[in-house]
């Protein structure tokens, strides 16, 4: 198992639109090889801090999914977000390799 988290803050007062971008996403990552769980964390304490957070079958089909053409076309969408601010923001990416459960 390959666990990736995706962190990054956001300002405080557009927390709820940022959440409302993801729930409305188009959920192409669902559909690709090895893909597991997508979850969007909230710190309890920092309410701008978001963290996407992957779980994968391996890294292998991570990596795959990371050059596929949907990951390209949701990645050149959020470059065009009209929000400019949240357009270019740039997360903080840390991957796992899961060694026990």
């Amino acid at each position: 198992m390959y666990i990736v988290h995706s962190t990054f803050q956001v300002p405080a007062e557009k927390a709820d639109e940022v959440i409302s971008i993801y729930h409305n996403r188009s959920r192409f990552v669902e559909k690709a090889i090895g893909f597991q769980r997508f979850l969007l964390l909230q710190n309890e304490k920092k309410d701008g801090e978001l963290t996407v957070f992957m779980e994968w079958d391996s890294k292998e089909d991570f990596l795959a999914w990371v050059s596929s053409e949907d990951y390209k076309r949701i990645h050149e969408l959020e470059k065009k977000y009209p929000d400019q601010e949240l357009a270019a923001i740039i997360p903080t990416i840390t991957r796992y390799k899961v060694v026990s459960t």
